[in-house]
């Protein structure tokens, strides 16, 4: 990943960032107000922070941002839900805008003026743009919505909703928690194995933690090679959030009263 500010405190996609159209950021645990847990820099607002220090820390990120860019947050709830925001949810009321946000585990827009963004700890953040018809994702993908197959979701509502095919998407798979830090019971094994994905490809037995270990990186990636995302067009991170928790927040380690990892991405004004 490269850095987007000076302090570290917001890092970046080189695929997504050499594309002028588009802006897009992951934030990490550096340059912020937050104390404790929370030290320094959460920017999500449904995870127990002060909110004045949510607030400041947003400010913060905004000023990084193109101007009068507004942040859509949603509430999360390991679901698979995709919540498309058009030029209907921007007319709307904050109140209607809040009710739509509920539940929701991804985000799309052609709007530019506003920046979608989702909040993960260990989960992985997808960031997808689709270069061809101007429209951006930004997606949760916890290990129940891996399995339950988000990622093929969402970039199945945009190509009903505007046409997009594999090889016009640039996709971006952000830190979260690796293969080797994520043990699962043998209910989630079976989760995955009953939905067919491929576990010799995805899944390790380890002896000396006696667990499987589930690869959601790699889980996430199938999703959008079989919608035909060419494997040049998918960038992956590779920063383990539970082994560098120092530099990103980690439910894991820190609890889930802790601090969020915030990805978002948007379109430049035209």
């Amino acid at each position: 990943m490269i850095s987007l500010t000076k302090d570290n405190r917001m890092l970046g996609y080189e695929s997504l960032d050499s594309c002028p159209d588009i802006f897009h950021f992951v934030t990490t645990r550096k340059g912020g107000s937050g104390q404790a847990k929370y030290s320094t820099f959460n920017c999500s607002p449904y995870c127990g922070d002060d909110p004045a220090v949510v607030a400041h820390n947003q400010h913060l990120l905004l000023e990084a941002l193109p101007s009068d860019t507004r942040l859509i947050i949603p509430v999360q709830t390991h679901s698979t839900e995709c919540l498309l925001i058009d030029h209907t949810f921007l007319q709307s009321t904050l109140e209607e805008q809040s009710r739509l946000l509920q539940g929701v585990d991804a985000l799309i827009t052609s709007q530019s003026g506003c920046c979608i963004c989702i909040s993960t700890a260990d989960c992985i953040p997808v960031l997808l743009y689709d270069q061809k018809n101007q429209v951006v994702a930004a997606i949760h993908a916890g290990w129940r919505g891996t399995v339950d197959f988000i990622v093929r979701k969402t970039i199945e509502q945009m190509k009903s909703t505007f046409g997009t095919v594999g090889a016009d998407v640039i996709a971006s798979i952000g830190p979260g928690i690796s293969i080797d830090s994520f043990e699962i019971g043998d209910e989630v094994y079976e989760a995955f194995r009953r939905n067919h994905f491929d576990m010799s490809r995805i899944s390790v037995f380890k002896k000396d933690t006696g667990k499987h270990h589930i690869d959601l990186w790699e889980a996430n990636r199938q999703q959008l090679l079989d919608f035909g995302v060419p494997a040049s067009q998918i960038e992956l991170a590779g920063i383990c959030t539970y082994i560098h928790h120092d530099q990103f927040f980690s439910a894991r380690r820190l609890g889930i009263k802790s601090g969020r990892i915030l990805s978002g991405i948007g379109l430049n004004a035209k």
